[in-house]
């Protein structure tokens, strides 16, 4: 049998490979382990710890049925039995294990939800309350400027360096999940903004905490932002504005997505600029314009 030690050194390998081969983030390989970890204590308590190679069909089952009673949200059972199948899956090809008991659970289907957007008044508001001569104002409002310009992800954002923005092109070198690159272009108002915010706020902050890196956007000690700071950021020029909501970075990313598709940009277009691997992922994008189709059918159709 398989030492419990032995088993902890191959949720280590598989972490490596994570990190290694799939060039997955840290956020993402703790989620994975996360994930690992609660089945395996789910097993203990449960009619007692097992090897892994002695998990079958039927743990999975039960596994299941006790996420579903815990009435786990589906993209969160969806995402532990990807874990779960992933791990096996590396488990098997490196002949730890002889079957794979997550390679065909079914999960239960239900609509997917519409992703949130701010309509373009209620970004007008945003812009608004990031306006004045503050160091750290003209910081917020070139963050606020650039995520809605890009539909960038906030790992995107925080990773975002100095020399990869292309002035010259008017473009930003994105680094996205499994470190694929691509270029996404910005306007004048973004470019505008990043400027004002280099020479005023990020120059300053730097020299005077004596910090060199080349993170884009900092803090107020000039240390690299970090996702939960733009998360603060963000609910703070909330607060200032006449909105009255919550906000979330991604939000502004469903943002971008949505302005794009409503004025009639074409979906592999709005596909590339997201750096979505599938077309599928942006469709969810196609369903968010009906404010643009009422318009026009108000517009446009006698009896309307």
């Amino acid at each position: 049998m398989v030492s419990e030690k032995m088993e902890q050194e191959w949720i280590t390998e598989f972490q490596k490979y994570l990190r290694v081969e799939r060039q997955y983030s840290d956020d993402t390989v703790k989620a994975y382990s996360r994930d690992i970890q609660t089945f395996c204590q789910f097993i203990t308590d449960n009619g007692g710890a097992k090897s892994f190679a002695e998990i079958n069909n039927f743990d999975v089952h039960v596994y299941m049925s006790f996420l579903y009673d815990q009435e786990y949200k589906t993209t969160s059972i969806s995402r532990i039995i990807s874990s779960m199948r992933s791990f096996y899956r590396f488990l098997d090809k490196s002949e730890y294990v002889t079957e794979n008991p997550f390679a065909y659970v079914q999960l239960k289907r239900q609509p997917r939800s519409l992703p949130h957007f701010f309509y373009e008044k209620e970004m007008m508001a945003l812009f608004e309350a990031t306006q004045g001569d503050d160091p750290l104002m003209l910081r917020d409002n070139a963050l606020l400027e650039s995520l809605y310009a890009t539909g960038m992800r906030v790992s995107e954002c925080i990773g975002l360096e100095m020399n990869d923005i292309d002035y010259s092109a008017k473009a930003m070198l994105l680094r996205g999940k499994g470190k694929k690159e691509r270029y996404v272009p910005f306007g004048q108002y973004c470019e505008s903004a990043l400027n004002e915010y280099f020479v005023k706020t990020r120059q300053p902050l730097m020299e005077k905490y004596q910090k060199d890196h080349q993170k884009v956007f900092v803090n107020h000690h000039g240390e690299p932002l970090t996702a939960a700071g733009v998360t603060y950021i963000l609910n703070q020029i909330v607060k200032r504005s006449s909105l009255t909501t919550t906000i979330h970075p991604h939000e502004l990313r469903h943002t971008f997505a949505t302005h794009l598709m409503s004025n009639g940009a074409d979906l592999r277009a709005v596909q590339e600029l997201l750096g979505h691997s599938s077309l599928s992922t942006t469709q969810i994008y196609t369903h968010v314009t009906t404010e643009h189709l009422q318009r026009d059918y108000r517009k446009y159709f006698p009896r309307a």
